[in-house]
């Protein structure tokens, strides 16, 4: 879409020079249709767009160096002149065989605010997504709906179901909690509703299905108890993006509580509402410092960010799973049960140099239950010395151990968990 907005929008450029061409018309041409929400739609694949278009991202890359682009509302680009989804839409197409484009990334926001939802489905395999059900999965999870540790399994696991069945890759999901549409991640935890007032339209801008939840108190607070709950549930969500398999997308401001205020909707607000408050890095350096060791360790670790989907097979002969499930009682899970815990077992990523450090076991243990509880390890685990990497219950510095050197796994293979928290052990592969 462009700044002209609908019929009753300004004239700056394109309804000029020629509106039947660069946009989609209804009513006889009277009026405009509406795919973005945000007025009018861009024609994109008639010739003289698609073109324009080309020439654009071009130019950004050859000129300026631009490593990537996220086409926003991206199935409009799916649509035909008369609205309607085709499939290999020009477009999209040829933004993917653009040799000048070779090595950019091109990501896709595979939705639109006329109900496309192609989530899984977008374009080829040039094309990565956001992975929409990623955030709305994880966020239900952490929440404690009911019947989502089967959702949460595929989330780490890559999401399989959206992207293998097309010949993709666990990177071609893009995983996230939250973007720059939307609650902020400190948000997230602190409202249970939009606070949109601000923007001008009585509050009915913005999602309203948010999957938030506010822990006791809707927006600041000084109750210990609500914050220490809010602390946690952020420590869960980086842990859980961080350790997923798939590409993750973190917000600038998250990893340090940036607010918004309970505004999910900040386009129009050049103001505290948006503007990045630089005293909180300090205020919150125990997060930052969370999220620094969990970045670090996947960039470490490419038992976390493998380029296969996980099979539940052994990745050589005699070794474990390169992924096993359990509950809390060690066996394994039965996803009908609909429990608020999961055990994740990854087999440690084998070498291909032997003379490299090894790669290492992760074990995973999700509680979102609202009580605390423990978790024998299966007789399998038990055989490996573990050591904790993060406890998310825990109080810096002890809720991350950034050189792979916390505590070990109590010797009886029963591990306490808090309510609402991650632990994550790691064991070296010593294979």
């Amino acid at each position: 879409h462009t700044a002209e907005g609908n019929h009753e929008g300004p004239v700056l450029s394109f309804k000029g020079l020629e509106n039947r061409v660069y946009y989609m018309l209804e009513n006889g041409g009277a009026t405009y249709k509406n795919y973005s929400g945000c007025g009018n739609t861009l024609n994109g694949n008639h010739p003289i767009v698609r073109e324009l278009i080309f020439n654009c991202l071009r130019h950004w890359v050859h000129n300026y160096h631009i490593d990537g682009f996220r086409f926003d509302l991206a199935s409009i680009l799916s649509r035909d002149r008369e609205g309607h989804l085709v499939p290999n839409p020009p477009v999209v197409e040829t933004i993917s065989e653009d040799p000048l484009l070779a090595d950019t990334k091109i990501i896709a926001e595979a939705w639109d605010a006329a109900g496309a939802y192609q989530v899984g489905t977008f374009g080829q395999l040039r094309w990565a997504e956001w992975n929409g059900r990623y955030r709305d999965d994880i966020r239900r999870y952490w929440r404690c709906d009911p019947h989502m540790n089967g959702a949460l399994a595929t989330r780490l696991a890559g999401s399989s179901d959206l992207y293998q069945p097309g010949g993709r890759r666990p990177y071609h999901s893009i995983n996230f909690i939250t973007s720059h549409d939307g609650f902020t991640l400190n948000d997230l935890v602190s409202y249970d509703h939009k606070h949109n007032e601000a923007n001008g339209e009585d509050n009915r801008d913005g999602e309203n299905n948010n999957y938030s939840h506010n822990y006791g108190v809707e927006g600041p607070t000084r109750r210990k108890s609500v914050e220490m709950i809010r602390q946690r549930q952020i420590k869960n969500f980086l842990a859980s993006l961080l350790l997923s398999q798939g590409a993750p997308m973190l917000v600038a401001g998250d990893e340090c509580r940036r607010t918004q205020r309970g505004n999910n909707n900040a386009y129009c607000q050049d103001n505290a509402i948006s503007w990045f408050d630089w005293r909180l890095p300090k205020k919150h350096e125990s997060i930052r410092r969370f999220a620094q060791a969990l970045i670090a360790f996947r960039k470490a670790e490419p038992t976390v960010r493998q380029t296969n989907f996980l099979s539940g097979q052994p990745a050589r002969s005699g070794g474990l799973p390169d992924v096993s499930w359990y509950n809390a009682a060690g066996k394994p899970v039965d996803w009908e049960q609909g429990d608020p815990s999961l055990v994740c077992l990854l087999a440690a990523l084998p070498r291909i140099d032997h003379d490299a450090p090894p790669n290492h076991h992760v074990l995973m243990i999700c509680h979102a239950g609202i009580q605390p509880r423990d978790f024998t390890l299966p007789p399998v685990a038990r055989t490996i010395r573990w050591r904790t990497f993060l406890d998310t219950a825990a109080t810096s510095p002890n809720d991350v151990y950034p050189e792979l050197d916390g505590p070990p796994l109590p010797s009886n293979g029963v591990v306490h968990v808090e309510s609402r928290s991650m632990v994550c052990f790691v064991a070296p592969d010593t294979w």
